[in-house]
């Protein structure tokens, strides 16, 4: 157990890693040696930032709990914390069913966990952060908080109402991170359509994403996590007309059958969707869009999971992520339906949507043979550069491994042209 140092463990999505960063930096200026996922753990403070979306989250937060107390009672640490979206759902029944925890936090007030230490939280270092990514990437959050009222979704349970933050302060915080030196940026919100309505009593993403394109030092903007019906349109003439923000829009549809669109409380129909697709890849030629669909929510049919798969065959979507439903307590769809599609039917509609995908997605990935790609680097491995180009996300999207060669520099840009594929990798080499 090392005095003085904390640990501090990220689980579930970026949004939550942001916090973590935050955080970090205030132990930091505190006097605290911080480390981020350690591979060991030897800090005498332990802090999980958990996740409680789904099941599988859900369980996942509470094992690494579980194992950390059982460490605490073996003396291998002194004090742990747990903070984030499961402890803002579940927290009076955690602090009975895990009393060996020393304090449970809400996924807002993780800034008392400082003062609970007897240090301060530091004001003017609010928008700083300790960047846990290669450094020259970083994930910009732009609000928190989500006013959609989806069916299977337990996010507004946890985040509440919609809260947009200021363009002055997101534009502050990137001019921070530049000086840094991160180059791209990864902007997150549970849902990017909604961002400003809140605060201008208008859609301003795209007046936010043309002032961040505007500072120098930022060489890419990627957006993620939109949100279908009334999509800001305007965003597409920023990313046409931006050569740093990337031709990339992440956005859930999760269904496609007006059967489904409707029980699932998405407002939208069927062919208002087929129409907001055209209309994006119209605007944006070449525009790479990335989506997740969901299999087995109750209700769903044959005949509806047919459409679904037709619809994916029909937009061939450059990058896509499927889950099967998952009956969240509290939800829409908890208090009204019945779970009631086998946990088979949903795993086996699951596994046929994915195949059709890697199918269009390994055709998708042959095309660009022979295209040369501005592609940023990653890490280097033991036979590759790895890197991305802006079609790429980190963590989620395809990879181009790049043959070695002297004088490559991690998180440079180089023009790479590929030369071989994969279903969702690329291979190419740096062209002078």
């Amino acid at each position: 157990m090392k005095k003085n140092k904390v640990d501090i463990i990220t689980l579930g999505c970026s949004k939550n890693l942001v916090d973590s960063e935050m955080l970090m930096r205030q132990f930091a200026a505190n006097g605290y040696k911080v480390e981020h996922d350690p591979s060991k753990i030897d800090g005498e403070i332990v802090v999980v930032n958990t996740c409680g979306f789904i099941g599988d989250a859900k369980e996942e937060s509470i094992e690494m709990i579980l194992d950390l107390t059982e460490a605490k009672k073996n003396g291998k640490i002194r004090n742990l914390y747990v903070m984030g979206c499961l402890s803002e759902r579940y927290l009076q029944e955690l602090k009975v069913e895990l009393p060996e925890v020393d304090k449970f936090y809400g996924k807002f007030n993780w800034k008392e966990l400082i003062s609970d230490l007897g240090k301060s939280y530091q004001n003017d270092l609010a928008l700083e952060r300790v960047i846990t990514t290669p450094k020259h990437y970083a994930y910009l959050k732009i609000a928190e908080g989500c006013n959609r009222t989806c069916s299977y979704c337990s996010i507004p349970i946890i985040t509440g109402r919609y809260q947009s933050r200021s363009i002055e302060s997101l534009e502050e915080e990137v001019r921070l991170l530049v000086g840094q030196g991160v180059k791209e940026f990864q902007v997150i919100a549970q849902d990017l359509t909604y961002y400003g309505l809140d605060i201008y009593k208008k859609l301003a993403l795209a007046e936010l994403i043309e002032r961040l394109a505007k500072i120098p030092g930022v060489e890419w903007l990627r957006l993620h996590y939109g949100y279908p019906a009334k999509f800001p349109y305007d965003v597409l003439r920023v990313i046409r007309e931006n050569d740093n923000v990337c031709a990339y829009m992440d956005i859930a549809l999760q269904h496609v059958s007006d059967n489904m669109l409707k029980i699932m409380r998405r407002n939208i129909t069927k062919q208002e969707t087929y129409d907001l697709i055209k209309r994006i890849r119209e605007e944006v030629p070449g525009i790479h869009l990335r989506t997740t669909l969901m299999v087995g929510h109750p209700g769903e049919t044959e005949e509806d999971f047919e459409e679904l798969v037709q619809f994916v065959k029909d937009i061939r979507f450059e990058r896509m992520g499927a889950f099967a439903y998952s009956n969240e307590e509290g939800t829409y769809s908890y208090k009204n339906y019945e779970d009631s599609i086998p946990a088979e039917v949903k795993q086996d509609r699951l596994d046929y949507l994915m195949r059709i995908q890697e199918r269009i997605a390994a055709e998708q990935s042959e095309a660009k043979i022979g295209n040369t790609y501005k592609v940023i680097v990653d890490r280097e491995e033991d036979d590759f550069f790895i890197g991305r180009t802006e079609f790429d996300s980190p963590e989620v999207d395809p990879e181009v491994l790049i043959t070695k060669r002297d004088g490559v520099k991690i998180g440079q840009m180089y023009q790479v042209k590929i030369v071989n594929a994969q279903a969702f990798d690329l291979y190419g080499e740096i062209v002078e």
